[in-house]
Order: C-alpha cells, then structure tokens, then sequence
C-alpha cells in the first residue's frame, strides 16, 4: 500500500503506537492517533514521538465513550498550547470517512464498539504487525503460542545472528516490528513473537517458516471462549503456501489434529516420544530425524536453561532453523551459548543459604506450572495480579507437596485463595503490595528454600508490565 498522502488513524499510544506512527510519518502518511484515556496528557504523548514528527500530521485526538463528557474538564487536565480535538461518544461520522487506514496497537480490543463501527464503514482495519510487514523487506520467522514464545524467539534471533548479518528480532518481544521495518533489506531475516492479540489484525503477514508452540486458555477476557483463542493462534499459518513450514508441538492435542490437516509442511517436535521424523527428546539429547538421518542437536546438560519446557523451546528454535535452512554447526553454537531470558525462572541471589527466582513472565497458571516444576527446593510462591479470567485449579495442583506458603497479592488473591482452599491448600498469606510479599517471604523461608515469583496472572492491577514487576522483585530481594 502506498501511504503517501493517505490519512490514518493510530488507535493507542504505548510502544506499537508510537512506531506505527513513526513509520507512517516517514511514508509520507497523515497521521492521527487516537487514544480512548480522558486523562491522557497530550504533552507526554508528544515527547514520546519522535523529534521530527509533523505537528499537524502526527495529531493527538481524545476519544470518550461517554456522550455527555465534560470537555472542559478534560482540557484542564492538558498542559500545552495544542488545539486539542475531544470527541465524546463516538467519533463524528466526517472523521471516519476521511479514513483511508485504522491501525491498531495490540492492546486495543477488535470487538469494541467505535472498531466496529469503522469496520461497518467499509475502513480497512490493521494491525501493526500487519503494518510493519507492508513496509518490511526479506523473510520472516514467527513464533507464537501460549508459553515460550519469548525465549524460543530470543533463542531463534541468536541462532539467525550466527548465520546472517542482518537479523531483527521484534514483536511482542518489547522491540516493535514497525521501527524495524525501515531499516531492512532484502537479505534481512525478521525473528517475530507473534502474540494473539496481534494475530487477531493480519491480513497478507506471511512467514517462511512459522511455529505454535502450545496452546493454553489464556486471555479469555478478551478473546472470549477457548475456540476463538485457538482459531486466532491458528490465523500464524493463514498465507503459508505448500513452500513455507511450520513448526508444532506433537504433544499438543489440538496443534497435533491442526498439523494433520495443514497444507503445508509440518514438522512436529515431542519430549514425550520419538518421531520418525522430527525433533524428540531421548536419553537427554535432542535429536533431529527424517527419513534418511538421525542428528544430535545437542545433550540437555550441555544447555544453559533447564527444565522440560525450555527443551521444548528448543526443539522449537533449532526445528524453525532447520527449515530455514541453517547449518546444523550454527545452530549447536547458539544452543549451547544460549542463556535464560529475564524474568523466566531467572536466579536473582541467595541469602541466607535462600534462593531467589524471578518468574514474572508467569503470566498464566500453564506457564506458572513450569516454574513450579521447574524448583527442587521447599518453596515460598508469590502469586496473583491481574484476572484474565482464568481458572487457577490445575495450577494449585501442581504444588505437588513443593510449596510450603502460597504468598498472594493483586486483585485475583481472594479468587485464588478460595481455589487453593477447595484443593485442600491451606497455608496461605495475604499481602496488600509486592513488597509486603517478599517480606514475608523473607521472614518465612529457612535454609535450603527458594522464593519464587511465578504470579500465574498478569502485571496490569499493580504494575504496567511483568518487566516492571521483575525488575521490582529483583530490586527488593537484593536489598533485603
């Protein structure tokens, strides 16, 4: 599409947002982004544009869905001398036909009703991975799925980096895809965590080779049932051709019947079972097989991460780089240089013969299960955060007799505390703040425990991103 004089609107202002709006400017775009917030400070927006961004062009617009909105009152809370547009209820009907392209950050249900109303309107609705891939040269890897996206991507990029020069890895990964663009050639390779919420926009996104690594119920709240999650975690394969691979786990009943009936190429991975054909964990080594060989990938005891699902990550990354086409040798130099992602069952210290972990990409109880299985110590688990609306049972009954408190926290600690009750869980503490948790952590733990953040929810109620919550928890354990 050729954005030149084309006029767009950006719906939300974090990171993606602010790059997609980035990016357009330098397509020659007129750029309006909107934002849903009455409280948002167009100053702050503006210092987060870049410096050389159109005043007019790049146009802050407040939008509330309340239709008798006190406009006055809104301007007060802006500081600068910007004639502000407000638009109360819903957007007037000349804005929307001036539209040629809605772009939307991730963060910003489809379902809503002023998206809607646009769809209804005939204006063509993006995402901003859909936006970045228009203006993106070269091919791309993407990886998505409930849990392990980051450090399979994290790992993919590393092994990519040993092969090619020019690599890039964004996404949900926290480096925008839309800042990358510009920048590539032909001869760049694009590493891509995918998460639902972007998959839900793409319309010509096409990977050479993509991956599902597991699906889980996740993020219900907003896509609603499991069957809709599912469909859109699918939607990574939809313009894949008989050319293109994509990579599934084999003990994942509902990626195991996808992949049975995918067009495409399938390469399956399993840490329960040997595959003819293949990546498979036996006699602590991964290996790789088709039908005319068998090559070691690596011994687990030579990786720097542990645990079961982190060998299924890469299974995952090195079944990604053999279809690509990667040489075997860099791909065992990657692996075996490769160390854990933060805030994944990262080691933070010990104190007082106590080990700390940071788990706070445990954004889900499937996830949070790993890092439970993941300790072989006595542990103190912090949980709770923001409610997704998922169900905690399964997660509970992990424990396994390895958790000694269940230290919770954030909106879902009554939810969760109620569950753990019915599991005949009892030894439960609750805290108003993450730093009243790791206190009492702290005063609770003896010798040879392990206190593990693995929240089981996200970060919103208490802190912006799980980033900030593990960096907090990591701030607070290294100054007890």
């Amino acid at each position: 599409m050729d954005f030149k004089d084309k006029k767009v609107l950006v719906f939300g202002s974090g990171i993606s947002g602010i790059g997609a709006c980035e990016l357009l400017e330098k397509s020659g775009a007129t750029v309006i982004l909107f934002d849903g917030n009455e409280k948002l400070h167009e100053e702050a927006i503006r210092m987060k544009l870049p410096s050389a961004s159109n005043a007019v062009g790049a146009c802050p617009v407040l939008y509330d869905g309340k239709a008798d909105l006190d406009k006055e009152s809104v301007l007060h809370k802006i500081s600068g001398n910007y004639e502000l547009p407000i638009y109360a209820g819903e957007l007037p009907k000349e804005v929307q036909e001036s539209l040629d392209l809605v772009v939307l950050s991730p963060g910003v249900p489809t379902d809503l009703p002023v998206v809607e109303k646009m769809k209804a309107a005939g204006i063509r609705i993006w995402g901003e991975v859909e936006l970045a891939y228009e203006n993106a040269k070269g091919d791309v890897l993407a990886i998505t799925g409930t849990n392990g996206k980051t450090t399979t991507t994290s790992l993919l990029g590393e092994i990519m980096k040993c092969w090619k020069e020019s690599v890039y890895v964004v996404g949900n990964i926290g480096n925008p895809y839309t800042q990358a663009a510009p920048k590539m050639t032909e001869e760049s390779v694009t590493v891509a965590e995918i998460s639902s919420f972007q998959l839900e926009t793409i319309d010509q996104f096409h990977p050479k080779v993509s991956a599902i690594l597991n699906i889980t119920p996740d993020h219900l709240n907003r896509h609603h049932t499991m069957a809709e999650y599912i469909r859109v975690k699918e939607l990574i394969t939809k313009n894949q051709t008989s050319e293109d691979t994509c990579v599934l786990n084999y003990e994942d009943p509902i990626l195991r019947a996808f992949g049975e009936n995918l067009q495409i190429r399938v390469l399956f991975f399993s840490s329960e079972r040997k595959l003819k054909q293949g990546l498979y964990l036996e006699d602590e080594t991964i290996w790789y097989a088709d039908e005319s060989q068998k090559l070691a990938i690596c011994k687990t005891q030579d990786l720097n991460i542990v645990g079961k699902h982190n060998y299924e990550n890469v299974m995952a990354a090195a079944g990604m780089a053999l279809s690509y086409g990667v040489p075997l040798e860099k791909i065992q130099e990657a692996v075996k240089a490769f160390q854990a992602v933060e805030h994944r069952i990262e080691f933070v210290t010990e104190k007082s013969g106590v080990v700390y972990y940071n788990d706070s990409k445990g954004t889900n109880p499937d996830a949070a299960i790993k890092g439970i299985q993941a300790m072989s110590r006595p542990t103190l688990l912090i949980g709770g955060g923001y409610d997704k609306g998922s169900d905690y049972t399964e997660w509970i009954q992990s424990f396994d007799g390895k958790v000694k408190y269940l230290v919770l926290l954030g909106v879902t600690k009554e939810k969760i505390a109620e569950t753990a009750r019915k599991c005949g869980f009892d030894n439960i503490i609750m805290t108003e703040s993450l730093e009243e948790a790791v206190k009492v952590c702290a005063e609770n733990a003896e010798s040879g425990d392990a206190v593990l953040l693995s929240p089981a929810c996200a970060s919103w109620d208490m802190f912006p991103s799980y980033e900030v919550r593990g960096r907090r928890f990591k701030e607070l354990v290294r100054n007890l």
